[in-house]
């Protein structure tokens, strides 16, 4: 199997070493809008580098992953479905509904393949918890409380491009809620702080959010994240219901001091980064990919998904610029 990547950052980068392990592919090819970091990318990893998008595209290749900027990927995802090839991508599809809606489309009429990267579908402690939510030993689930801190902002270029904190952010808690609950969000809440640095202000996004989840079964969630948290990277669920409590995130590095007496100390090595603390996942993702690929799997989270997280994500944006409840089946 011979697997085209575009895109070398951090997460391209990863993704590259992780093919390039990968005992079913033969070959991975690289390339990057920074040709000089394609090119040693692939030294580092005994890969092919190629100086542009199309060169790649005009070699026979079986599968594109796609870890570009996020103002490519849904002309990467409809390039990609007219050449019949398979495709990961990394969230979003697009930054508004029209984008995705037409990559979608895209792929249905080719009848290609498209996952989506929502790692934390493939995180151990998610998928325990969506084991315990349907084998019942929650009873009924009644809250849930979903959280994303990052340690630092990003580049302040980064934000006018992101699509905005619940769009960039949150929209891997929406899409874990879902998952973890096989429910649907029926309306949001939500409100932000852009109290933080300027560039915030300046972009027109917030450093800090929240947001008031109603399923469609009367579960209330709570979904916050934040650019700031300074005490590390923390991205927790904890679900509760009528019989237990669980929590997935709580671990030796999860960056939390507890203030009682008889409490553990507080973490020596807390997560730094996402990359760290779902760095098993992102390997499990696209190798379910590959399997998926060679036709062994279905498809473990398509186009379909990211649509109706970035829904979810849509609804709260409206919500924050009103100050009021918005029903996601308004947000087309």
């Amino acid at each position: 199997m011979r697997i085209g990547l575009i895109g070398t950052g951090r997460i391209g980068t990863l993704h590259a070493r992780t093919l390039s392990a990968h005992p079913e592919v033969t070959e991975v090819v690289v390339t990057d809008a920074d040709g000089m970091r394609a090119v040693e990318v692939a030294a580092a990893l005994d890969a092919t580098p190629v100086p542009t998008v199309s060169e790649l595209f005009s070699l026979d290749i079986h599968a594109v992953v796609i870890a570009s900027a996020t103002s490519s990927h849904a002309e990467l995802i409809r390039t990609a479905a007219e050449r019949g090839l398979p495709v990961f991508c990394e969230k979003p599809v697009a930054l508004d509904l029209p984008g995705t809606k037409d990559a979608l489309r895209a792929v249905d009429e080719a009848g290609t393949l498209l996952q989506i990267g929502f790692m934390r579908r493939f995180d151990a402690g998610y998928a325990a918890a969506r084991e315990a939510v349907r084998d019942g030993r929650l009873g009924r689930l009644h809250t849930i409380r979903a959280l994303t801190s990052d340690p630092a902002p990003p580049p302040a270029a980064y934000l006018p491009l992101s699509g905005g904190l619940y769009r960039d952010c949150l929209v891997h808690d929406f899409d874990a809620v879902r998952w973890v609950t096989g429910r649907e969000v029926l309306s949001v809440y939500a409100a932000g702080s852009d109290a933080g640095p300027a560039m915030f202000r300046e972009a027109g996004d917030v450093d800090t959010a929240a947001a008031l989840l109603t399923l469609d079964d009367g579960t209330l969630c709570t979904a916050t994240a934040t650019r700031v948290n300074g005490a590390g990277y923390d991205v927790r669920m904890e679900l509760a219901g009528e019989a237990d409590q669980f929590a997935v995130g709580l671990d030796a590095r999860t960056p939390l001091t507890s203030l009682e007496p008889t409490a553990p100390a507080a973490p020596d090595k807390p997560w730094p980064g996402f990359i760290d603390r779902f760095g098993p996942a992102y390997e499990a993702e696209l190798a379910a990919f590959v399997r998926a690929v060679r036709g062994e799997i279905p498809n473990p989270c398509d186009g379909q998904e990211a649509l109706e997280a970035l829904r979810v994500a849509e609804a709260c944006e409206r919500s924050r610029a009103t100050g009021l409840p918005v029903a996601v089946s308004d947000v087309r």
